[in-house]
């Protein structure tokens, strides 16, 4: 996020790591990196680095407390992952002195705080064709250590997140949206695109029904494994971001690696799961559908001229260039 927390002060933060995790920090740098999330680098008295996120629990406080529920159990998963199956590419939490995953930074936020590590992430979209083979054997390596966390991993709802919203708002294009800068453009872009809107939802429940008859394993996922959350360390590739992680068809990872047969029968070589070719449709429709609702959703409700904002409205025009 290029943006701070709004109703958060940096302060908090500091009180926060010192109560959670007894850190005492002098030195707090923002690092305005990723999408979702708030980041921090830290160097705590005794200069040891650490990489702090908070995430936000989201505008509707009613719903506050079951964001935080799941956000908990997909960090104790990363944490389950790394310490009991052994994989030492999760890049998990460090608990809190109590041994919780996540500290609740009053009604809205959440910390968790992890080792800084050396390395050099990539950036959202196609992997590079030399990193696939290393990649799709650390997903495997994931997916194999299902029955470590088949208890603290949740599973994957395969419905539409933000779906009503996306259809309150295609119902409301005939009035102006006036809400902030980006309101009235988005609804211009989404007059022209409705049509193409909605193909994709009716695709969306077509694949979905096909994925719900197909049978499929299911495994632990991480949800997002491109490029921007693998970290290239001296001692390899490090998974990194949790929040997303689930119990799901293994073809909620594999959409975003590739979709090269002879790679993907590799992968089922290794695993024993068979690759479906609908499920990959299905979780790449999914993504697409569940960004632009989220970005629609944003930018009609009131927001200002913002470095995010401006960002919101770049990643919803790309899905229609």
């Amino acid at each position: 996020m290029r943006d701070r927390p709004a109703e958060m002060a940096e302060s908090e933060l500091v009180g926060a790591l010192s109560t959670g995790w007894g850190l005492d920090v002098p030195e707090v740098t923002y690092r305005p990196v990723g999408a979702g999330s708030y980041h921090w680098s830290v160097v705590d008295d005794v200069d040891r680095r650490w990489f702090v996120t908070v995430d936000d629990l989201g505008v509707e406080s009613a719903r506050r407390d079951a964001v935080f529920v799941d956000l908990t159990r997909a960090l104790d998963t990363a944490l389950a992952l790394r310490r009991d199956a052994g994989l030492e590419p999760v890049v998990a939490p460090v608990p809190t002195r109590t041994g919780a995953s996540a500290y609740r930074l009053g009604a809205r936020y959440a910390v968790s705080v992890f080792p800084l590590l050396d390395g050099v992430a990539g950036e959202f979209g196609p992997h590079r064709p030399a990193d696939l083979p290393e990649v799709l054997a650390l997903l495997g390596a994931v997916h194999r250590a299902t029955p470590v966390v088949a208890r603290t991993a949740g599973r994957f709802v395969p419905d539409l997140p933000g779906r009503q919203r996306l259809t309150a708002a295609l119902d409301d294009l005939d009035r102006q949206w006036a809400a902030g800068p980006y309101a009235e453009p988005t609804r211009k872009l989404l007059t022209v695109h409705a049509g193409r809107v909605a193909e994709w939802l009716a695709d969306f429940d077509r694949l979905a029904a096909r994925v719900a008859a197909s049978g499929v394993e299911p495994v632990v996922t991480h949800g997002e494994p491109h490029p921007g959350n693998l970290l290239r360390t001296a001692d390899g590739l490090r998974l990194i971001d949790w929040e997303t992680v689930r119990v799901a068809p293994p073809e909620r990872d594999l959409w975003l690696v590739t979709d090269d047969p002879d790679l993907l029968a590799e992968y089922s070589r290794a695993t024993g799961h068979p690759v479906d070719p609908a499920g990959l449709a299905f979780h790449q429709l999914r993504w697409r559908l569940a960004d632009v609702a989220e970005y629609v959703d944003e930018l009609r409700r009131p927001h200002g001229e913002s470095a995010d904002s401006a960002a919101s409205w770049s990643y919803l025009t790309s899905y229609f260039d």
